[in-house]
């Protein structure tokens, strides 16, 4: 809010850049999501960074590939004795949707974790495709 006021003061530069220093950070850098085209599929390459394998869930609901990360921290009694001017270690949750089609079943869908990053790979075509079915005309 303090961004918002405009202040008379020449040097108030000053005073925005440790507004903005101060602020807790931004979580708009998390899941950050590169997809490669590929021949047969798809390929994601989603950041997942401070969060380990056991707190990444992907899941498929509707055609929605949804990749969740949830991590939480027991504050010690270190952490209550000190006087934080600014915490941008996160603990809480995320996550993202994509949709990928209602043709995409779990098992189509392989995907690793290696060091802070989830690689999917997608197919473009699903075995989960339902039979076309026609209507007799009379």
């Amino acid at each position: 809010m303090a961004n918002i006021i405009r202040r008379n003061n020449p040097l108030s530069f000053f005073d925005d850049f440790f507004d903005d220093f101060l602020t807790p950070a931004k979580r708009s850098n998390c899941m950050k999501t590169d997809i490669i085209e590929k021949d047969d599929g798809y390929e994601l390459q989603v950041d997942v960074p401070g969060f380990d394998k056991e707190d990444v869930k992907i899941s498929l609901d509707n055609g929605y590939l949804t990749i969740e990360a949830k991590t939480e921290s027991e504050e010690s009694e270190e952490d209550k004795d000190r006087h934080y001017l600014k915490r941008e270690r996160y603990v809480g949750a995320s996550a993202r949707s994509f949709y990928v089609g209602e043709d995409i079943s779990e098992e189509d869908i392989k995907a690793n974790y290696d060091k802070g990053m989830i690689n999917l790979f997608i197919p473009k075509q699903g075995t989960n495709v339902k039979e076309k079915k026609y209507i007799e005309i009379k």
